[in-house]
């Protein structure tokens, strides 16, 4: 029985669940419709790791600019490094090659900042969807791809079993052994849609599934 590799590992990770405060999980009101389940985003990341990193380059580099103003007011004379920045930006000419490639790499780094902050982030959490308005639930792609897994697995004629979970598709690629692959892509279709639709996803992946024989040995 082969083992899931990349989103199919055998990772158990519980769902994501947020609560809002003074929400009772104990309150089941009735089933959202399809059209609020449209509406479900995906998490947000908070990206602590890279907003701290760049505070403290900011940080960093502002605290060096600042010791040096202080100090040139206090009569002593500036960094030798700021004199030559200074020296070359109002020498250099905006075609030089220099300039051009300092500009573009800035331009580079504020959108992809740009882009870090509009984005969600959080690919590897599915949303599901929400019976309560004060829960808002995610799970893992992982723990799909082994609930998959483990459910084509109970398929008659099914040796071994790969599952690939992404945002909008669910990849299984299946060996069987005994049965016609026809016949045992069939069953799999039927318990894997029913798997999916378990799931509870608020947008469920389309399913594939691929069925052959197992190779030669030799």
């Amino acid at each position: 029985m082969s083992e899931p590799q990349g989103s199919e590992g055998t990772t158990q990770r519980l769902p994501v669940i947020e609560k809002a405060p003074g929400g009772d999980l104990d309150h089941a009101p009735p089933p959202p419709s399809a059209a609020d389940d449209a509406r479900e985003g995906r998490f947000w990341s908070a990206r602590r790791v890279l907003a701290g990193i760049v505070a403290a380059l900011i940080l960093a580099v502002a605290g060096i600019f600042l010791y040096d103003v202080a100090a040139v007011r206090a009569g002593r004379p500036a960094m030798s490094w700021r004199r030559e920045l200074a020296r070359q930006l109002a020498e250099r000419p905006l075609d030089d090659t220099w300039v051009l490639v300092g500009a573009g790499v800035a331009a580079v780094l504020g959108l992809w900042l740009i882009v870090l902050a509009a984005t969600p982030g959080l690919r590897g959490v599915l949303p599901m969807r929400r019976p309560d308005t004060d829960v808002h639930a995610g799970l893992y792609r992982e723990a799909a791809a082994l609930v998959l897994r483990d459910r084509a697995m109970e398929v008659a004629g099914v040796q071994s079993v790969r599952v690939r979970v992404r945002r909008s598709r669910a990849d299984v690629f299946a060996v069987s052994h005994f049965r016609e692959p026809d016949d045992v892509r069939a069953d799999l279709d039927t318990a894997l849609a029913e798997a999916v639709e378990g799931l509870g996803l608020s947008r469920p992946p389309a399913l594939t599934v691929h069925v052959r024989r197992p190779g030669r040995k030799r």
